[in-house]
């Protein structure tokens, strides 16, 4: 039986896996060193949490994660064509002895078994629109592409500043990276111009962790996202993690397996929910499974991690799985 890692690696480069990969299971994320510890995230029931950006967070209950809190007085940025004076970044740099609980923790991890990574959110272009609010964001693309530019410049210096502290510490071999980019039906920016806007800052990103170590980048956005997937190659994205059944997935592996594999299928929203059952849940992962076959395409929930809003949920798609392998590959 092939372990996690190597399962996965069968299954993204069109070997031959002798299960589905389930969910996360080949991933350990972590997100215990200083630079993130520092940039406090809000737990649920929390509200009006100031992060190292100065972004005002709550985590309200009942949601699937925490939000930005965007009244007058908490947007960070308050005039865009000043936004230096409003911006500024936190540190990255803290002891060795500060990186110890993360140096340890990764050092614990079974390199055959398992890929680890550091968890990355929000991404470059959540963090615009957390300093500033998605409308005035959306917005400011076309009043202030110049100042945008800089804006998204100066994130993607600071990732890669992160990234180095990172792979010194902690010696990576996944990146999981979050970042949004569009809702359900579409994507925030038409595709030209969410190349122009973002595409060299994420060549920049994950380029410099595939020159240091890094061989698979796992990249969250749970919405539709299709238009985007020849950047999301050009990027060096190696998983297209939350992918929702409005792409099409079927017609995406057909069209670019082997250059980069698909993770999701399951729509959260369609199993996790109060009053879920078993059944509901399995026949999602049935449909997902058969539609979308055994290379390229990892069976998941599209929430960003081995988690769900409602107990349980998670643990039923990864119950379903099983028995999809079991069907599929003919594996005990």
């Amino acid at each position: 039986m092939l372990t996690a890692r190597q399962n996965l690696l069968e299954t993204i480069q069109g070997g031959n896996p002798d299960r589905f990969v389930n969910q996360f299971e080949f991933l350990k994320t972590l997100r215990i060193d200083p630079v993130a510890a520092a940039n406090r995230s809000p737990k649920m029931g929390e509200h009006n949490v100031v992060n190292s950006w100065g972004v005002t967070r709550s985590f309200p209950e009942g949601q699937p994660g925490p939000f930005p809190v965007h009244t007058p007085d908490k947007i960070v940025i308050k005039d865009m064509e000043d936004w230096k004076t409003y911006v500024k970044a936190p540190t990255v740099l803290f002891s060795e002895a500060d990186w110890e609980p993360a140096i340890k923790a990764a050092e614990e991890i079974d390199r055959n078994e398992y890929f680890v990574a550091p968890f990355i959110a929000p991404g470059i272009f959540e963090q615009c629109h957390y300093l500033m609010e998605i409308q005035n964001c959306l917005m400011a693309f076309y009043e202030y592409p110049d100042e945008m530019k800089e804006l998204i410049k100066y994130i993607a210096d600071w990732e890669v500043q992160y990234a180095e502290q990172l792979c010194r510490y902690m010696k990576p071999d996944a990146l999981f990276h979050h970042d949004d980019w569009g809702s359900q039906i579409s994507t925030f920016l038409a595709p030209d111009m969410f190349a122009e806007f973002y595409l060299d800052a994420y060549k920049q990103v994950y380029g410099f962790y595939k020159e240091n170590g890094v061989k698979l980048i796992v990249h969250h956005s749970d919405s539709y996202a299709a238009t985007l997937v020849p950047y999301m190659i050009e990027m060096g994205i190696d998983i297209w993690q939350g992918v929702m059944t409005s792409n099409d997935i079927p017609g995406l592996i057909k069209k670019y397996g082997g250059q980069i594999s698909f993770m999701g299928g399951i729509d959260s929203a369609a199993v996790d929910y109060e009053g879920w059952t078993q059944e509901i849940v399995d026949a999602r992962v049935r449909e997902a499974c058969t539609a979308c076959g055994t290379r390229y395409f990892i069976p998941c929930g599209s929430q960003g991690g081995a988690m769900s809003t409602f107990p349980g949920v998670y643990e039923a798609i990864s119950q379903g799985i099983s028995q999809m392998s079991r069907e599929m590959f003919g594996c005990a």
